[in-house]
């Protein structure tokens, strides 16, 4: 087992120039018709931010659940912007991942690669557009007076990308491999979609919940939720001061477990199901 998985590593990176350029493809096609091209990679999420911050800032007053201090400090719009932008790219990868494999169908049946390629290609050209969002980020952080660390910058950042990333491409392995043999796997997605947003504190600190009177079990249920540790991390670069807004030790675990989870599960099942998809395709 251990050499087969070896053997598949190796000929994925031998032929990482084709990730490139399925990433390089997809993105020219999602741009080339388009009049503001790259900037809708900013305006969406910003348009998301403004709608958000009214209902859950202004009329929710969602932003109660933030440390005092860092109201001075970005506030709660700059709390928005740091989930959401991560946020949107994962959801993203969540919207493409059961098609991932079928999208490709093509070049999968003519091409002598690994196909793990193809999914890895999707969740790629996903993070390429999340790098292209912090321009937008940045200026949020300066404008709004947030705070810089290098802990956040060297240690949490790194980390929430490569758990982001890993995660990501467990769930699209998984999902493009099953919905291939049951297309009610991408229906089913976008409910699981909706649900994860609400339970992942992208709109609101995590603290609301745990602070709550909620029960014991739910509280703990929702910080086993890995995606919710995964962004708390991305938020944590830039409030760095505030426990309130940094994983704790349970949600930091189950990040980091649940990522290396489901990429195991994710690979498993992809290599599992792997000729019964080509069959199909």
């Amino acid at each position: 087992m251990e050499v087969a998985v070896a053997s598949r590593t190796l000929a994925v990176w031998e032929h990482r120039k084709v990730v490139g350029l399925l990433v390089r493809r997809d993105l020219k096609v999602k741009y080339q018709q388009s009049v503001l091209g790259y900037a809708w990679t900013m305006l969406e999420p910003l348009a998301l931010t403004m709608v958000y911050f009214f209902v859950f800032g202004v009329v929710l007053n969602a932003d109660r659940g933030m440390p005092p201090e860092a109201m001075e400090h970005g506030g709660y719009i700059l709390f928005l912007v740091a989930g959401i932008l991560p946020w949107t790219i994962f959801g993203s990868i969540l919207g493409e991942a059961p098609r991932a494999m079928i999208t490709h169908s093509k070049l999968i049946t003519t091409m002598k690669v690994p196909r793990e390629i193809f999914p890895m290609a999707t969740v790629s050209t996903k993070f390429v557009e999340y790098l292209l969002t912090w321009p937008v980020l940045l200026i949020f952080v300066f404008a709004m007076g947030g705070q810089f660390s290098w802990e956040g910058m060297l240690l949490w950042l790194p980390l929430a990308i490569v758990l982001t990333f890993m995660f990501g491409l467990g769930v699209t392995l998984f999902l493009s491999a099953v919905n291939v043999l049951l297309r009610d796997v991408e229906r089913l997605t976008r409910i699981l979609t909706r649900i994860l947003f609400y339970g992942s504190a992208i709109l609101f600190p995590a603290a609301m919940v745990l602070d709550s009177g909620a029960p014991g079990w739910a509280k703990t249920l929702y910080e086993l939720n890995p995606l919710m540790g995964i962004f708390q991390m991305h938020r944590t670069v830039w409030f760095p001061e505030y426990a309130e807004l940094t994983p704790s030790a349970l949600a930091l675990t189950s990040a980091v477990v649940g990522s290396i989870l489901m990429f195991v599960i994710g690979y498993w099942t992809f290599r599992r199901l792997e000729m019964s998809v080509l069959k199909e395709l």
